[in-house]
């Protein structure tokens, strides 16, 4: 079972829900991996404090063009969308940070002349935490393309009962990577006028994608209905609604798993984790 914890904005809860979702599950026996895809600022081992037995690092192949077998054509240049490589005259000038590896100048050089290299761009972290497989990729500071992380990041996790996605926030092509293929994605919200258009965007996303998904609002009772409304309207299960309570901010700002620090909310979760379960065997609307 593949979950996907994703919002259209950040700031909504989305780790919070992703992380409580894999304790009570780790709680209840099932084996579990959570994998935190939110490479740019990745923050679940803040909560899941796990230990790190392994780290590497992740790379995306260039080219490198070997001057002396090259005949300067130019057909590498006229191939590639991203100017990523350029032939001058007698010279061939490769941007590494423009390449999308593709692979597509290697293909059309008559001459063999161009190979590829790995070029760092991130690293993974892998580790336990308790019973739970913990997986966190981390973009490298300068870089402007973490799908590749996010990809080797899922790649890492280990066949489990349940593996969680800890997606970024937004609607751009890091969430796309970590969701596309998960099994039921979760959209966190919060009722205030930003949470619902951004809402609306992700809602838009997975529908797209043809996901099956459900929405969970935080901070409950902090604005007015109107996610509610919308939700109704369109035929979208509303999951689960976790109280607007200083306790939880409390325990949030503390690094604290809300159901180690508030047993209380242990129920809570544990019926939302249920929920998330059936909604592959009773999909929601897509």
């Amino acid at each position: 079972m593949k979950i996907g914890i994703a919002s259209g904005k950040g700031g909504t809860g989305k780790t919070t829900i992703a992380t409580s979702l894999a304790w009570v599950a780790a709680r209840d026996g099932q084996s579990v991996a959570y994998v935190d895809c939110d490479v740019e600022e990745p923050n679940g081992h803040i909560f899941l404090r796990p230990t790190i037995t392994h780290e590497q690092a992740v790379g995306v192949p260039v080219p490198e063009v070997n001057e002396v077998e090259c005949t300067f054509c130019g057909k590498c240049a006229e191939i590639c969308r991203y100017s990523a490589i350029v032939c001058l005259g007698k010279k061939v000038l490769v941007f590494p940070e423009l390449c999308h590896a593709c692979g597509g100048c290697v293909l059309v050089c008559p001459d063999k002349a161009i190979k590829e290299v790995q070029r760092e761009i991130g690293s993974l972290a892998i580790g336990q935490a308790g019973s739970m497989h913990f997986i966190q990729g981390t973009l490298n500071v300068g870089e402007a393309k973490s799908p590749p992380v996010i990809k080797a990041a899922k790649a890492a996790a280990p066949k489990a009962d349940i593996v969680i996605f800890d997606a970024p926030p937004g609607t751009s092509c890091p969430v796309i990577e970590s969701i596309r293929d998960c099994d039921v994605v979760i959209l966190v919200t919060e009722p205030t006028p930003f949470g619902l258009n951004d809402l609306k965007l992700a809602v838009e996303m997975v529908r797209a994608l043809k996901r099956y998904f459900a929405v969970v609002i935080n901070r409950a009772g902090l604005g007015d209905r109107a996610v509610e409304q919308y939700c109704a309207r369109e035929g979208i299960k509303v999951l689960a609604e976790i109280a607007d309570e200083r306790r939880v901010a409390e325990a949030y700002s503390r690094g604290d798993l809300i159901c180690e620090a508030l047993p209380a909310y242990e129920a809570l979760f544990s019926d939302l984790l249920t929920a998330v379960l059936m909604e592959v065997t009773v999909p929601v609307r897509v």
